[in-house]
Formats: structure tokens, sequence, C-alpha cells
């Protein structure tokens, strides 16, 4: 009798480790339901990104999968034991879908554009749902180019959750958007690469060697920098100028109280390269 994946335990729905530069690999391990991602797997890539920002051993994450999708959605089959509830209760009170999307689905899309690491997604399969505007969180994606994101919540009478309308129009525009989101049309990874959703689409014999080589260029990049910068650009489109520019100074102060901005001045005057530490 073959094992579901749900039974695994989430240390394996879920595959980690930390390579010998520092990078962290969070793999999305369910390929028998297209990785459709459950309460404990969502917990768990929270946690991991978690870790990445507080280990400054860590330079950079890499999320990918196995299988041939890399999320197709929240797995509505994996479901949590109820709170209990008076015997007169309704199945559901006003306010617990609200509730279940903030702790659930939106929760995860922060965790990644929160992480004080760069992360980089790496898609060489279908992402729908959830599972597109994951991807479109991430700071760097590169996609295998057969590859198809879905905005597949209007083909199920759905909104869109995990931040989709507010991710998407920031990067696509407005009419865009709409277009995705009221037809659930396959975007194809090209076409995604063009509208500036993902960085690379790549031909498959080339995906594994462009995520490594991405991956090592953020493992010798001056981590603390790079953290910065992602703040100030993810808050620079709901920021004022006046805000934004005193981010800004506030970040090169910081910065340069790192080791790593001291050795990027140093290499520059002795002409050499510079070998940062990750602080």
């Amino acid at each position: 009798m073959s094992t579901s994946s749900a039974d695994l335990p989430v240390t394996e729905q879920v595959l980690h480790r930390v390579d010998e530069q520092g990078i962290s690999w969070i793999t999305l391990n369910r390929p028998d339901v297209k990785n459709a991602i459950s309460p404990d797997q969502r917990d768990h890539v929270i946690g991991l990104l978690a870790e990445a920002s507080t280990d400054i051993g860590i330079r950079g994450v890499v999320l990918g999968h196995t299988g041939d999708a890399f999320c197709t959605g929240a797995d509505l089959r994996a479901r949590r034991e109820p709170a209990p509830r008076p015997d007169d209760a309704p199945d559901r009170t006003v306010g617990e879908v609200a509730k279940l999307i903030r702790e659930g689905a939106q929760r995860l899309v922060a965790a990644v554009m929160d992480c004080e690491k760069p992360v980089l997604g790496a898609i060489s399969g279908t992402a729908a749902g959830i599972g597109a505007h994951i991807a479109f969180a991430c700071d760097l994606v590169i996609a295998a180019d057969d590859v198809r994101f879905i905005e597949v919540f209007a083909r199920r009478g759905l909104v869109p959750d995990g931040g989709g309308a507010y991710l998407l129009p920031r990067t696509i525009g407005l009419q865009r958007t709409k277009e995705l989101m009221f037809f659930g049309d396959d975007l194809p990874a090209a076409e995604a690469a063009a509208l500036g959703l993902v960085n690379r689409a790549v031909p498959r014999d080339q995906f594994e060697a462009t995520v490594q080589e991405w991956a090592a260029r953020l493992a010798t990049a001056p981590t603390r920098a790079l953290a910065l910068t992602k703040s100030l650009v993810n808050r620079s489109l709901d920021s004022d100028r006046v805000t934004a520019f005193a981010e800004e100074a506030t970040a090169q102060e910081l910065n340069m109280g790192t080791v790593d901005a001291n050795e990027g001045v140093k290499a520059f005057v002795e002409r050499r390269p510079a070998a940062y530490r990750g602080w």
C-alpha cells in the first residue's frame, strides 16, 4: 500500500539543507499532490525563512520543489482539527475566513518578502494560485521556459489570496493584472519574464546550472547590504519621496557599520576583488 505525502513528517514534506556556501535550500516535496501546500508545510516554510533571517551564516535562500509542479495552490484536503465550539454554534462564524487567510496564505507570502536574506525562486513546474504568488513574492525568480503560471482563482469562483492583488499591479499594472485574474489563462514563463514577473525563463537543460550560478553569486554578496536594499525596494512603491529618502539615508548609515561595507571600500582602493563575509 502506497504512502501519501500527507502521512510523512513535515521534515520530509519540506526538504531542507544549508550548503557549504551558506545557501538555505527549501524544497517543497509533495509531488503526488503537485505540491499543493498544507498548513503544516506552510508553517514549516515560514519557520525556515525566519531561521534564515536570524542565522548570520546563511547568505541566501533557494525556494524550489520536487516533481512537475512548484505549487498548485492550497491543499484543501489537508485540514487541521478545528477548535472546540458550542453545539449550537454555526459551522463558520463571521471573521473566520479572514483570519484563515491572514494566518495562512498572507503570512507565507509575507515571510518570503520579509526574509532578511535574498530569496531565489527556482520554478521548474506549474505555479498556480498561491503557488504563483509565492513565486512572485521571491526577490529573484528563475523559471524553466516551459513552465506556466496560473491565476487560477476565477476558475474556481474565488477571490485571489496570498497578496496577489497587491503584488501583480505593482509589477505589470492594473489592466494586465485584471486580464490574468479575470480569465485565469495560463501565463507562459517567457511572457512572465517579458512582463517582469520572473527574472529569467531558461531552457530546461540550463535550469539547474542557472539556479546554482545565481545561488553562488548570492553566497558571495554583501548580505547585509542586500537585506537593506531589499527592504528599501519592497517599501518604495508604498512610500512618499520624503519617507523613501529618509529610509535610504538610514540604511546607508546602518550599512556603513558592517564589515562588508568597509571591505568593499578597501578592496576598491586596493584594486582587488572584495571578499564579503555576510556581516
